[in-house]
Protein backbone atom coordinates (compact mmCIF):
# COMPACT_ATOMS: atom_id res chain seq x y z
CA UNK A 1 0.00 0.00 0.00
CA UNK A 2 1.05 3.50 -0.75
CA UNK A 3 2.52 5.01 2.39
CA UNK A 4 0.03 7.90 2.73
CA UNK A 5 -0.36 9.36 6.56
CA UNK A 6 -3.43 8.79 8.12
CA UNK A 7 -4.25 12.67 8.58
CA UNK A 8 -3.99 13.20 4.81
CA UNK A 9 -5.58 10.17 3.60
CA UNK A 10 -8.94 11.77 5.41
CA UNK A 11 -8.47 14.95 4.28
CA UNK A 12 -7.95 13.95 0.69
CA UNK A 13 -10.92 12.02 1.08
CA UNK A 14 -13.16 14.62 2.35
CA UNK A 15 -11.85 17.10 -0.25
CA UNK A 16 -13.06 14.66 -3.07
CA UNK A 17 -16.23 14.14 -1.38
CA UNK A 18 -17.26 17.37 -0.79
CA UNK A 19 -15.87 18.60 -4.14
CA UNK A 20 -18.15 15.77 -5.75
CA UNK A 21 -21.22 16.77 -3.70
CA UNK A 22 -21.28 20.36 -4.53
CA UNK A 23 -21.31 19.78 -8.28
CA UNK A 24 -24.51 20.84 -10.41
CA UNK A 25 -26.98 18.45 -11.21
CA UNK A 26 -26.56 16.64 -14.34
CA UNK A 27 -22.90 17.81 -15.19
CA UNK A 28 -21.95 14.31 -16.17
CA UNK A 29 -18.89 15.04 -17.56
CA UNK A 30 -17.55 16.72 -14.28
CA UNK A 31 -18.72 13.92 -12.00
CA UNK A 32 -17.01 11.51 -14.91
CA UNK A 33 -13.52 13.23 -13.76
CA UNK A 34 -14.81 12.26 -9.98
CA UNK A 35 -15.63 8.93 -10.64
CA UNK A 36 -12.13 8.45 -12.33
CA UNK A 37 -10.39 10.68 -9.42
CA UNK A 38 -12.55 8.09 -7.23
CA UNK A 39 -11.11 4.71 -8.81
CA UNK A 40 -7.47 5.95 -9.13
CA UNK A 41 -7.90 7.05 -5.16
CA UNK A 42 -9.40 3.38 -4.34
CA UNK A 43 -6.43 2.17 -6.47
CA UNK A 44 -3.99 3.86 -4.41
CA UNK A 45 -5.05 2.66 -1.03
CA UNK A 46 -5.23 -1.21 -2.16
CA UNK A 47 -8.71 -1.68 -1.06
CA UNK A 48 -10.17 -4.86 -1.23
CA UNK A 49 -12.41 -5.32 -4.07
CA UNK A 50 -14.82 -7.91 -2.25
CA UNK A 51 -15.20 -6.04 0.45
CA UNK A 52 -15.82 -3.02 -0.94
CA UNK A 53 -18.62 -3.88 -3.11
CA UNK A 54 -20.09 -5.85 -0.95
CA UNK A 55 -20.39 -2.63 1.29
CA UNK A 56 -21.16 -0.55 -1.66
CA UNK A 57 -23.95 -3.12 -2.52
CA UNK A 58 -25.39 -2.79 0.50
CA UNK A 59 -25.25 1.05 0.68
CA UNK A 60 -27.10 1.27 -2.76
CA UNK A 61 -29.90 -0.52 -1.51
CA UNK A 62 -30.83 2.08 0.73
CA UNK A 63 -30.06 4.97 -1.12
CA UNK A 64 -32.03 3.37 -4.21
CA UNK A 65 -34.84 3.22 -2.03
CA UNK A 66 -34.79 7.09 -0.50
CA UNK A 67 -33.68 8.50 -4.43
CA UNK A 68 -35.84 6.37 -6.92
CA UNK A 69 -39.33 8.48 -6.20
CA UNK A 70 -37.35 11.00 -7.15
CA UNK A 71 -37.48 10.27 -10.76
CA UNK A 72 -35.08 8.14 -12.82
CA UNK A 73 -33.49 11.63 -14.78
CA UNK A 74 -32.40 13.02 -11.02
CA UNK A 75 -32.48 9.80 -9.02
CA UNK A 76 -29.66 8.27 -11.52
CA UNK A 77 -27.48 11.64 -10.82
CA UNK A 78 -27.79 11.41 -7.34
CA UNK A 79 -27.09 7.75 -7.44
CA UNK A 80 -23.87 7.94 -9.47
CA UNK A 81 -22.56 10.96 -7.58
CA UNK A 82 -23.38 8.97 -3.82
CA UNK A 83 -21.78 5.96 -5.61
CA UNK A 84 -18.27 8.09 -6.15
CA UNK A 85 -18.52 9.42 -2.65
CA UNK A 86 -18.73 5.86 -1.36
CA UNK A 87 -16.16 4.49 -2.95
CA UNK A 88 -13.76 7.35 -1.49
CA UNK A 89 -15.00 7.21 1.85
CA UNK A 90 -15.30 3.26 1.47
CA UNK A 91 -12.02 2.98 0.63
CA UNK A 92 -10.22 5.40 3.33
CA UNK A 93 -12.58 3.26 5.65
CA UNK A 94 -11.73 -0.35 4.96
CA UNK A 95 -8.07 0.44 4.77
CA UNK A 96 -7.64 2.17 7.94
CA UNK A 97 -6.03 0.15 10.87
CA UNK A 98 -7.90 -0.88 13.89
CA UNK A 99 -9.03 2.00 16.25
CA UNK A 100 -7.15 4.57 14.23
CA UNK A 101 -9.72 7.31 13.07
CA UNK A 102 -9.36 9.39 15.83
CA UNK A 103 -5.97 9.68 14.80
CA UNK A 104 -6.87 10.82 11.28
CA UNK A 105 -9.53 12.92 12.67
CA UNK A 106 -7.46 15.06 15.05
CA UNK A 107 -5.67 16.97 12.23
CA UNK A 108 -8.72 18.19 10.86
CA UNK A 109 -9.17 21.72 11.18
CA UNK A 110 -13.10 21.56 12.39
CA UNK A 111 -14.27 22.46 16.45
CA UNK A 112 -14.07 19.68 18.58
CA UNK A 113 -18.02 19.34 18.86
CA UNK A 114 -17.77 18.28 15.68
CA UNK A 115 -15.07 16.28 15.82
CA UNK A 116 -15.84 14.31 18.52
CA UNK A 117 -19.23 13.62 16.73
CA UNK A 118 -17.07 12.35 13.77
CA UNK A 119 -15.31 10.47 16.01
CA UNK A 120 -17.75 8.50 17.54
CA UNK A 121 -19.34 8.31 13.67
CA UNK A 122 -16.41 6.72 12.58
CA UNK A 123 -16.14 4.54 15.64
CA UNK A 124 -19.67 3.25 14.96
CA UNK A 125 -18.85 2.84 11.04
CA UNK A 126 -15.92 0.54 12.03
CA UNK A 127 -18.44 -1.36 14.42
CA UNK A 128 -21.03 -1.65 11.40
CA UNK A 129 -18.15 -2.83 8.84
CA UNK A 130 -17.55 -5.77 11.22
CA UNK A 131 -21.21 -6.68 11.91
CA UNK A 132 -21.18 -6.32 8.16
CA UNK A 133 -18.18 -9.11 8.08
CA UNK A 134 -19.79 -11.26 10.18
CA UNK A 135 -22.89 -11.24 7.63
CA UNK A 136 -20.95 -11.83 4.93
CA UNK A 137 -18.99 -14.87 6.62
CA UNK A 138 -22.10 -16.39 7.72
CA UNK A 139 -23.79 -16.16 3.74
CA UNK A 140 -20.53 -17.60 3.02
CA UNK A 141 -21.05 -20.74 5.37
CA UNK A 142 -24.21 -21.27 4.26
CA UNK A 143 -23.17 -21.84 0.83
CA UNK A 144 -23.68 -17.82 -1.16
CA UNK A 145 -20.90 -16.96 -2.30
CA UNK A 146 -19.99 -13.90 -4.36
CA UNK A 147 -21.33 -9.96 -4.99
CA UNK A 148 -24.96 -12.18 -6.62
CA UNK A 149 -25.32 -14.21 -3.76
CA UNK A 150 -24.52 -11.55 -0.89
CA UNK A 151 -27.24 -9.54 -2.17
CA UNK A 152 -29.68 -12.72 -1.82
CA UNK A 153 -29.18 -13.46 1.58
CA UNK A 154 -29.67 -9.44 2.05
CA UNK A 155 -32.96 -8.34 2.74
CA UNK A 156 -34.83 -5.69 4.46
CA UNK A 157 -35.38 -6.84 7.92
CA UNK A 158 -31.84 -8.26 7.94
CA UNK A 159 -30.04 -4.94 7.30
CA UNK A 160 -32.56 -3.29 9.97
CA UNK A 161 -30.98 -5.98 12.33
CA UNK A 162 -27.76 -5.06 11.33
CA UNK A 163 -27.83 -1.26 11.90
CA UNK A 164 -29.77 -2.20 15.53
CA UNK A 165 -26.90 -4.64 16.95
CA UNK A 166 -24.23 -1.80 15.59
CA UNK A 167 -25.92 0.68 17.51
CA UNK A 168 -26.04 -1.63 20.74
CA UNK A 169 -22.68 -2.28 20.07
CA UNK A 170 -21.42 1.37 19.49
CA UNK A 171 -23.20 2.28 22.64
CA UNK A 172 -21.29 -0.45 25.15
CA UNK A 173 -18.14 0.92 23.29
CA UNK A 174 -19.21 4.39 24.09
CA UNK A 175 -20.04 3.78 28.12
CA UNK A 176 -16.57 1.81 28.16
CA UNK A 177 -14.61 4.99 26.53
CA UNK A 178 -16.54 7.30 29.50
CA UNK A 179 -15.81 4.68 32.25
CA UNK A 180 -11.75 4.80 31.22
CA UNK A 181 -12.06 8.22 31.61
CA UNK A 182 -12.61 9.62 27.93
CA UNK A 183 -13.78 13.41 27.90
CA UNK A 184 -13.73 14.30 24.01
CA UNK A 185 -10.09 14.98 23.58
CA UNK A 186 -7.67 12.35 22.21
CA UNK A 187 -3.57 12.52 23.96
CA UNK A 188 -2.74 12.52 20.42
CA UNK A 189 -1.37 14.89 18.08
CA UNK A 190 -0.85 14.37 14.26
CA UNK A 191 -0.28 17.63 12.84
CA UNK A 192 0.36 18.01 8.47
CA UNK A 193 3.81 18.46 7.57
CA UNK A 194 4.57 21.42 4.52
CA UNK A 195 4.36 18.60 1.77
CA UNK A 196 1.08 17.14 3.22
CA UNK A 197 -0.18 20.49 3.51
CA UNK A 198 0.89 21.46 -0.17
CA UNK A 199 -0.99 18.19 -1.46
CA UNK A 200 -4.19 19.34 0.28
CA UNK A 201 -4.15 22.59 -1.24
CA UNK A 202 -3.46 21.47 -4.74
CA UNK A 203 -6.45 18.84 -4.43
CA UNK A 204 -8.67 21.43 -2.93
CA UNK A 205 -7.63 23.90 -6.06
CA UNK A 206 -8.30 20.61 -8.63
CA UNK A 207 -11.88 20.18 -6.72
CA UNK A 208 -13.12 23.68 -6.84
CA UNK A 209 -11.91 24.20 -10.37
CA UNK A 210 -13.69 21.34 -11.26
CA UNK A 211 -16.95 22.41 -9.11
CA UNK A 212 -16.97 25.40 -10.92
CA UNK A 213 -16.67 24.29 -14.11
CA UNK A 214 -20.10 22.42 -13.67
CA UNK A 215 -21.90 25.54 -13.00
CA UNK A 216 -20.26 26.91 -16.36
CA UNK A 217 -20.98 24.02 -18.61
Amino acid sequence: MLKIPLPLRLQLSLVIVVGAALLKHHAWSCLAVYGAIALIWAGLLHVRIPHLGGLLGTELIFLSLLALPLGWERASFLLVRSLICLIVMNSFLLTLPPHSFGIALKSLPVPRALKENLLLAGQYLEILLTEVTRMQRSAQLRGLNGAAGWLRYASAAMIGTLYLRSLDRAERVYAAMIIRGYNGQLPIDSPLRPKERFAVIVACAIAAGLTVTSYRI
